[in-house]
């Protein structure tokens, strides 16, 4: 069905200053806005209030089971939607803190090489 990379990342769609995205599934080379090979969920942003809550509350919308299966499968989330799957409880912290540990132990080298 899908050769390469798969992702799990944001396609945006809505309106100018007014950001919506769909939470998708879709082939790493791909664009951002092209048909993806599923549809997850939706993830709003902006923040809203509740009428008796204090804290404005982002929502976002999304069917575990099917996230599940495409990480169980093997597909790579995107940093922000690695946020969004730790909030959910579908990633324990431990990956997170290990995919910065990964970043920095490439970007320092890089940062000596530059000076």
């Amino acid at each position: 069905m899908t050769c390469g990379l798969v992702r799990i990342r944001l396609a945006r769609f809505g309106r100018r200053n007014n950001p919506l995205y769909n939470i998708v599934v879709t082939q790493s080379h791909k664009a951002r806005d092209s048909r993806p090979i599923e549809v997850l969920g939706t993830y709003n942003p902006t923040p809203k209030r509740v009428s008796n809550s204090a804290v404005p509350i982002k929502e976002v919308n999304l069917d575990f089971t099917r996230a599940k299966y495409w990480i169980g499968v093997g597909a790579q989330p995107s940093d922000i939607v690695t946020r969004l799957f730790i909030k959910g409880g579908i990633l324990p912290r431990e990956d997170w803190a290990s995919s910065k540990v990964r970043t920095s132990k490439v970007v320092s080298p890089l940062k000596e090489l530059m000076e």
